[in-house]
């Protein structure tokens, strides 16, 4: 059996296969300040009380502070609910974005079976958990019942093999698989990433790669934990090895669909508008003028991501055509990069640094694009008026040719400066 497959089974109380519908406790619900007033609204109509607050999260994320009157009401919702349920252990507010808080919490642990009502969830396969996204009506019968419904999915292995060089990241292997896949290619599979560049990698371009599982259509991505991993979650949750489900594929387990990537010649990829999965080598887009440029995300803007831009910019001046946004992915990301002197690096270079939080991926909260207007970005999706008017136009990299980008003012792959 595949690792999905043996914490579904675990959770299930006997062996499952693929196809199969089962109904298995949660060990972890989240939501945040979008997708929580309508999953409250479902769920006053299920019950009085919640199955278990300590193992309910709810992380104000996307429009922290709130920008809008309807965001305020959004919120003021959310923490009526959260006194009346005395959710107060996992409550969160202006820290972070969900997906980088929930780990650096000690939330996550392999084995566990995590839902989330955002479709990024599958963040915390990098963990080795069952992680998936759920609608906000799913999320209320979870938090009535403890329970949930899940297909076991078939599952795509994805081997691969090659070291980084100084110009890519993570983010180039995960978008050349896309790429690859399609943007629907693995709806409803696993994505299970393994080889020796997976073993290698650390906990934070693991994240960034699982994170972009759902990209291309997958149930959830899930990576065995490697050492830096089991040291992280010892460290959050402070817990022994001895004391984690870690749990690993069967060398036999079966997949249906194995597939081979080699990152050893791999130029940075972008992702170019409309689609996720339209991904292209950066020599094939160079020289694209770029009005915004933006490091942030719950896929990109960890201490790596801002380290790898203060590289970049260290010394230089952005584009006087251009702008650029910073956002820490959480309150201790910021704290670290204050005291590495990256922070100083950024508003020395002339960018925006703002509070941490999803801001402008969704086009929500600050950056928001007008028409005709075109980004440069770290975070995940790319689609149609994603980030603003329906008219402009996102595209996707890695932190270096984001840094890059905004002192050329053109999409600019590093290596050329």
């Amino acid at each position: 059996m595949n690792i999905t497959e043996k914490i579904l089974s675990k959770k299930a109380g006997h062996e499952v296969s693929p196809g199969e519908i089962i109904e298995i406790p949660v060990d972890l619900a989240m939501s945040h300040d979008g997708t929580s007033p309508p999953a409250i609204k479902t769920f006053e109509k299920l019950a009085d009380k919640i199955w278990d607050p300590d193992k309910i999260a709810i992380i104000f994320d996307h429009n922290v502070p709130a920008n809008t009157i309807g965001s305020a009401e959004f919120q003021k919702v959310c923490r009526e609910f959260i006194k009346a349920q005395n959710i107060t252990k996992n409550f969160i507010h202006g820290e972070g974005i969900c997906h980088q808080v929930v780990p650096e919490m000690g939330l996550v642990e392999p084995g566990m079976v995590v839902v989330g009502a955002d479709s990024h969830t599958c963040t915390y396969g990098a963990f080795g958990a069952f992680s998936t996204g759920m609608g906000a009506t799913d999320l209320a019968m979870v938090w009535a019942t403890g329970k949930t419904w899940f297909m076991v999915p078939q599952a795509i292995r994805m081997e691969i093999e090659g070291e980084f060089n100084q110009y890519i990241a993570p983010k180039d292997l995960i978008l050349n698989i896309i790429g690859e896949v399609g943007i629907a290619g693995a709806t409803y599979k696993t994505a299970e990433f393994c080889g020796p560049t997976i073993e290698a990698m650390g906990v934070e371009g693991r994240a960034t790669m699982c994170n972009m599982a759902i990209e291309m259509g997958a149930k959830n991505g899930i990576m065995e934990p490697n050492r830096e991993v089991i040291d992280y979650i010892c460290q959050k949750t402070g817990k022994r090895e001895s004391q984690l489900n870690i749990v690993t594929s069967d060398s036999n387990a079966v997949y249906e669909k194995e597939m081979h990537f080699d990152i050893t010649d791999l130029e940075p990829q972008i992702a170019c508008p409309n689609d996720v999965d339209n991904v292209k080598d950066i020599s094939k887009v160079e020289g694209t003028a770029v009005d915004q440029c933006l490091i942030g995300s719950c896929t990109n803007g960890r201490l790596s991501d801002l380290r790898d831009a203060a590289e970049i910019l260290k010394g230089k001046k952005i584009n006087d055509d251009t702008r650029l946004l910073i956002l820490p992915a959480s309150r201790e990301i910021y704290r670290q990069a204050m005291h590495e002197g990256y922070i100083e690096t950024f508003i020395d270079a002339g960018a925006i640094i703002c509070n941490p939080g999803c801001g402008p991926c969704l086009g929500g909260h600050m950056g928001v694009l007008s028409e005709g207007e075109v980004c440069i970005s770290t975070t995940n999706r790319n689609f149609k008026g994603r980030m603003g008017d329906p008219a402009s136009s996102v595209y996707l990299s890695n932190s270096k040719v984001v840094a890059a980008s905004a002192i050329a003012g053109t999409i600019t792959n590093p290596k050329d400066l």
